[in-house]
């Protein structure tokens, strides 16, 4: 999908996959972004979101650390070792974090796996959108 500036000039809209296995937060997070004119695919386990990884080829990926079967690390670390898909940031999010000191889902464990930012459950919508933003420059060089 293709947005006009207004300068007239065509600019591709931003691809995100979000993989969030929470159907409410994914849909309240996928509204948020497609505000700021993002395009949002949802992917509402880590099987599905290696699949849609390949099918639509996204600008950033935004991963919940914790869902079934296959987990957020573990989708992180087949995306970053993949040579075709190792470049796309990630961003995760999970509603433990520092918050239960013995879990396993820690941000030092995120950053373990290559991810290239990690924020915790419940998010404020303008951190969320800040963090995206500041991921999509960096990975573009704007």
């Amino acid at each position: 999908m293709r947005l006009d500036n207004l300068s007239g000039v065509e600019m591709e809209k931003k691809r995100i996959l979000l993989i969030e296995d929470d159907v409410d937060f994914a849909e309240a997070t996928k509204l948020i972004l497609e505000n700021k004119s993002y395009e949002v695919t949802v992917a509402y386990d880590g099987q599905e979101g290696l699949r849609k990884v390949q099918a639509e080829k996204p600008n950033l990926i935004i991963l919940d650390v914790m869902m079934p079967g296959m987990d957020g690390y573990q989708v992180g670390a087949k995306l970053k070792a993949d040579p075709e898909y190792g470049h796309i940031p990630i961003l995760l999010l999970t509603a433990v974090g520092e918050a239960i000191p013995t879990t396993e889902y820690t941000k030092e464990m995120g950053m373990r796996i290559e991810a290239d930012d990690y924020i915790p459950k419940p998010v404020e919508p303008k951190e969320l959108v800040e963090r995206v933003e500041n991921l999509l420059r960096i990975s573009t060089g704007n």
